[in-house]
């Protein structure tokens, strides 16, 4: 039994996809037909049947030239109904432990560890760890101060507004911390949402992190939480993330058929993630879902 494939091209940047473009496409590969999703942004073009890691390489060095995403996927589910998101760098443009070093004169020590944990070459908890610790006696106040500094990731607003409107349910899982996790949520949409708790004593920053702490293992058991509570199977969802922490929930949607997506990530994420978007911004996620 084959299986239709459809293929989402969507340009990134000041890219712009014209006919020309698709009509290439259609010329180079065995694609049997396009549709069109945004005029000069994202388009579709649908395979038969075919190797979806070929069909993507094969478009990808075709628009070479072009700043544009390939998403390759089944056509059949590719509207999702459960989206599950890492939040820092992928929903919000920031990594806030990294802001609140920033606060107080520690950035480069600590985005030197998050950019290595986030690459995998650290283990998340205790790099979680050492970078709290350096926290220890600061005023809780600066956690008020640095919610100051979220901005919300282009196109994340729009694709969480998409997911409901569609009746999907959205939860947002973190690394980061609830007090900056939840006001996030709720400003979105998100209908649930895990985080660490960062502990306070004595009006002050701890250095400590409530066990245990939700890591890689953590986010991929959510995935399997949510499938298990609202009766989704792994191909009707969207995961979405950027750091080594999301790696397990991204691959075990992969693996289930679903839409694991890197989403501008580290290296060594790119490097075992093929579902990615490194161009675009979220919007990417709804064109990948022919919306």
């Amino acid at each position: 039994m084959t299986q239709e494939l459809v293929a989402t091209i969507i340009a990134g940047g000041k890219a712009k996809l014209s006919l020309d473009h698709i009509q290439l496409l259609l010329e180079r590969t065995e694609a049997t037909h396009t549709e069109w999703l945004a005029s000069d942004v994202a388009a579709d073009l649908f395979y038969e049947t075919g190797d979806a890691a070929a069909i993507q390489l094969e478009l990808k060095k075709n628009l070479d030239e072009l700043q544009c995403d390939v998403i390759v996927q089944p056509a059949q589910n590719r509207r999702k109904k459960f989206l599950i998101a890492d939040m820092e760098s992928t929903i919000i443009e920031q990594e806030m432990l990294d802001e609140l070093a920033d606060m107080i004169g520690l950035r480069g020590k600590v985005s030197d560890i998050t950019s290595r944990a986030m690459n995998g070459e650290l283990d998340f908890a205790a790099a979680l760890r050492e970078r709290v610790a350096l926290l220890r006696g600061q005023p809780v106040s600066l956690l008020d101060e640095v919610a100051k500094r979220i901005a919300y990731m282009p196109g994340a607003a729009e694709l969480v507004a998409t997911m409901k409107k569609n009746n999907a349910q959205c939860w947002l899982v973190s690394g980061g911390f609830t007090c900056f996790v939840e006001p996030v949520a709720r400003h979105l949409g998100f209908d649930k949402f895990y985080a660490n708790e960062l502990l306070i004593e004595d009006g002050k920053i701890a250095g400590l992190v409530a066990e245990p702490i939700l890591d890689k293992t953590a986010k991929k058991t959510a995935l399997e939480r949510a499938c298990a509570e609202l009766l989704v199977s792994l191909n009707e969802t969207m995961a979405v993330g950027d750091g080594a922490n999301d790696v397990p929930m991204l691959s075990a949607c992969l693996m289930g058929e679903g839409l694991g997506v890197a989403y501008h990530a580290k290296p060594n994420v790119r490097a075992v993630i093929p579902q990615q978007i490194n161009y675009s911004d979220l919007t990417a996620l709804i064109y990948a879902q022919g919306l």
